[in-house]
């Protein structure tokens, strides 16, 4: 028999959801492996959850994408019960508090919803999005003395690649841009130059580590100006890159051949007749 009887289940979700988290944490009856986490212990799940929302809209799976948003739902009701467990000290909320707090910041950063100003299209609305959070970071940095920065709030958490093309944009913001996307397609293929060098001379790995970032920044970079979301388009390639493997493995299972005995020339073959089937029959003379 339970020691401590389940919330009632007649309750609101979230109200219900918090007191689960609660007893969960809670010192003598909780579950032993929610009590030994904190902040940073479960910050990896928080992002593991939210990529599990993106790949459940991804694929349009909206059964997964309703059990998706309730893991991750659950990992803010975590951090929130946390903070909300350190009572008096400084920086304690709770779980009304975030919600308070971010109806507060949707509310003052649309006062062409709930205000009079006047926003025609959703162009207009990024500029003004973006002005609102320029002049918050503006506050916060002259809350602690600090210089504000252009750069300032960018999650060091982020995907590289995604934090690449935001460091940009906001550089961009304040003219620090190639005019012309010839000029990136030039840095390209001088930070590739780089690369080759250190290859042909020491290949220090730290050098080599350091050149091999500035080729992926600049691509990054390359991406963005063709209005092209790099992240974006790496997981496309990477869909590619399994779609048409997966034929190799497949067509070589079929033939009975263990993919390690297959020669490189063979999986080459195998990996250009899927391309083929991709693109379908040829049309045509």
């Amino acid at each position: 028999m339970s020691r401590v009887p389940p919330p009632d289940p007649s309750k609101p979700g979230i109200d219900r959801l918090i007191e689960v988290m609660a007893r969960l944490r809670d010192k003598e009856h909780g579950c032993p492996w929610d009590l030994e986490q904190d902040f940073g212990s479960i910050a990896p799940y928080t992002i593991e959850e939210a990529y599990e929302v993106a790949d459940a809209i991804a694929r349009g799976d909206m059964a997964g994408l309703k059990e998706e948003l309730g893991d991750l739902l659950l990992q803010v009701v975590y951090h929130a019960q946390m903070a909300r467990e350190m009572a008096s000290e400084a920086g304690a909320f709770d779980f009304e508090a975030v919600a308070q707090g971010i109806a507060d910041k949707m509310i003052s950063r649309h006062p062409h919803v709930f205000g009079d100003q006047r926003i025609d299209s959703a162009q207009a609305q990024t500029s003004n999005w973006e002005q609102f959070k320029a002049a918050e970071r503006a506050a916060k940095a002259a809350a602690t003395g600090k210089p504000p920065s252009i750069l300032e709030g960018i999650a060091l958490a982020l995907p590289a690649l995604m934090r690449a093309e935001k460091l940009q944009k906001r550089a961009a913001r304040v003219g620090f841009e190639w005019p012309d996307v010839r000029q990136v397609f030039d840095k390209v293929e001088e930070e590739l130059g780089e690369v080759r060098a250190e290859v042909d001379g020491a290949r220090d790995k730290e050098r080599l580590t350091d050149e091999i970032g500035d080729v992926l920044f600049v691509v990054a970079n390359l991406a963005r100006q063709l209005g092209i979301d790099p992240e974006v388009a790496l997981r496309h390639a990477n869909a590619k890159f399994e779609r048409r493997f997966g034929h190799v493995e497949r067509s070589l299972q079929a033939a009975g051949r263990p993919l390690q005995q297959a020669s490189l020339e063979e999986m080459e073959d195998l990996w250009q007749e899927a391309k083929r089937l991709e693109r379908g029959p040829a049309t045509g003379g």
